[in-house]
């Protein structure tokens, strides 16, 4: 059987939106920076991850390439790689920031990060660990 083409228009991907907000929130975007990085605004953003329409074949290209996905994946039609906890995805979004300073900027971070991490009692586990 063949779909008309306002067939083909109301069709939709069951849960879109919450897939959508999930992996937003697993790389540790916010609704505004991502609607910054696709062009529109939080509240667009925000409609399409709460309500069933879905948005225009080009910005969910711009979508999956924002969120660093494949459309396959936006879509549901293959499984997300790659899940990080929000935190953690925030947290590795700073990092990446620090890699921007000038290396003696970047050096400082590093030491003031051992010398939290041992004074926390955290260095030597951590140490452990990884030779396990």
């Amino acid at each position: 059987m063949r779909l008309s083409l306002d067939a083909m228009k109301q069709r939709e991907v069951d849960g879109f939106g919450a897939r959508l907000a999930e992996i937003r929130k697993s790389r540790g975007m916010t609704q505004a920076e991502l609607g910054k990085q696709v062009g529109v605004s939080n509240r667009v953003i925000a409609y399409y991850e709460l309500e069933s329409t879905q948005p225009p074949g080009a910005m969910l290209v711009d979508l999956a390439r924002a969120l660093r996905v494949t459309t396959d994946e936006l879509l549901g039609a293959a499984p997300v790689r790659e899940r990080v906890k929000p935190k953690t995805a925030r947290l590795m979004k700073r990092l990446q920031r620090v890699s921007d300073l000038p290396p003696t900027d970047q050096k400082a971070v590093l030491k003031f990060i051992d010398a939290l991490v041992q004074s926390r009692g955290l260095a030597s586990s951590g140490r452990q660990r990884s030779r396990k």
